[in-house]
């Protein structure tokens, strides 16, 4: 199994090699010694580090600056998703009541004009893309290396359908709800395909396609069967919004500058294009992958725990203790297809949870469900990230309309200075020359 040294233990607990010894000598912790050093077991390290968050208070005894410890910089007001009691909740409805159950259509699209509108849900209604918007940003992607990332693709999207939108500079709040809607379906319609291209041609016509539906032949070369497109439709809806998470407030930020939905969407995508956020599903699904190819199962995870630096990938959202609810629908979704593709790709991923559950304590999260679904319908190991960021592109411009009606540059915060002081760096000799 992989090990972690003394100083990947120390920095993944937040503490000096010398307090990891201490907790060593208090057997809060164990050690194999090794002839270069001490080694750490990472499933443990997790262990203790979950125990420590649980137990050790932020303010450590004393007053300290708003974020010092992680606790949050700002409180910003929102009517768009509430996490309480272990629940996440989209404008007052529980996020279980939106997806679509077994046998209805998707529900993606009407979710999407719902959050906009601000009424009852509504049936869907897509604006499809003009022929010459797609094409363009088409042809953009194309000229990308074969090899580029998935963000790579969707960054190239976003800019090219953002030249050709003579709307984009409008910020009231209709005209922002339609250039949100023609942008996220361009995000979809523009992405190369991995099926045959005349199922793509074929959805691309028809304009009251689900953008769920539409989606499904970029990632998958596999038939897009009726529950299929629904467990994908299900993963948009789930990830649609989730308070003010990094890539939301980096958005609502060029907002607040006047940014327009294209540039606010650019915004959220440089954070969400990380490994602690939008990218995790892909980590996720190598671990997944290395334990449906015979690796053993605890020894895939310490591997997965040490080059990731940051936890068990897929595991331990810390907004629920309870476990993370997109997750668990998502996963319940994904069985309820009867597919054995989906059966085979669950049972390696519960392999998984029974054990980082039993070693940690921990419990899977949504990207371990996004991680399990590309697994079991041959998705590439990014298709999470782009489900992510197709979903996450239309809660972001929703967070945008409400931030246009608000006073411009409110999210510009304030600095605490704390460098040396001016009269120092004056000194001779203090400033490089």
């Amino acid at each position: 199994m992989d090990q972690l040294t003394a100083a990947q233990a120390a920095a993944r607990l937040g503490v000096r090699t010398e307090t990891l010894y201490a907790y060593v000598s208090r057997g809060l912790i164990s050690r194999e010694r090794a002839a270069h050093g001490s080694l750490f077991d990472p499933l443990e390290v997790e262990r203790f580090a979950r125990t420590r968050r649980r137990t050790t208070s932020p303010s450590h005894g004393g007053a300290r600056a708003a974020g010092a410890d992680g606790s949050p910089l700002a409180v910003i007001d929102t009517d768009i998703a509430l996490i309480e009691d272990g629940e996440l909740w989209i404008r007052g409805v529980p996020i279980d009541e939106l997806i679509a159950p077994p046998g209805e259509a998707p529900r993606f699209d009407g979710v999407v004009r719902w959050l906009f509108e601000r009424t009852a849900l509504p049936l869907p209604d897509p604006r499809p893309l003009r022929s010459a918007d797609r094409d363009a940003a088409r042809a953009v992607v194309a000229a990308l290396p074969p090899e580029s990332p998935a963000f790579s693709r969707l960054l190239a999207i976003v800019a090219a359908l953002a030249a050709g939108d003579p709307e984009r500079y409008d910020l009231r709040p209709e005209t922002v709800a339609r250039v949100a809607r023609r942008l996220v379906a361009g995000l979809v319609d523009a992405l190369p395909s991995a099926a045959p291209s005349d199922a793509v041609e074929r959805d691309d016509a028809g304009g009251s396609t689900p953008l769920a539906a539409r989606l499904w032949p970029r990632l998958s070369a596999l038939p897009a069967t009726a529950e299929r497109v629904r467990v994908l439709d299900a993963a948009l809806v789930l990830l649609v919004d989730h308070d003010m998470a990094v890539s939301t407030l980096a958005a609502r930020a060029a907002a607040s500058a006047r940014a327009h939905p294209y540039a606010v969407v650019t915004a959220g995508f440089g954070a969400l294009d990380s490994a602690l956020h939008g990218a995790a599903s892909a980590s996720v699904h190598a671990l997944l992958s290395a334990v449906r190819a015979g690796a053993d199962v605890t020894a895939a995870i310490a591997t997965a725990t040490r080059l990731g630096g940051a936890g068990v990938p897929g595991f331990g959202q810390p907004l629920y203790p309870g476990g993370d609810p997109r997750g668990r629908l998502l996963l319940r979704a994904l069985r309820e297809t009867g597919d054995p593709r989906a059966e085979s790709a669950w049972e390696v991923a519960e392999e998984v949870i029974d054990v980082v559950r039993t070693r940690t304590g921990l419990l899977p999260t949504v990207d371990l469900a996004l991680a399990t679904i590309a697994l079991a319908w041959d998705m590439p190991p990014d298709a999470g990230e782009i489900v992510f960021a197709v979903a996450r592109s239309a809660g972001w411009c929703v967070h945008a309309q409400d931030e246009y009606g608000r006073a411009p540059l409110r999210l510009r915060p304030i600095g605490h200075y704390v460098g040396p002081d001016a009269a120092d760096l004056q000194q001779p000799g203090n400033i490089a020359r």
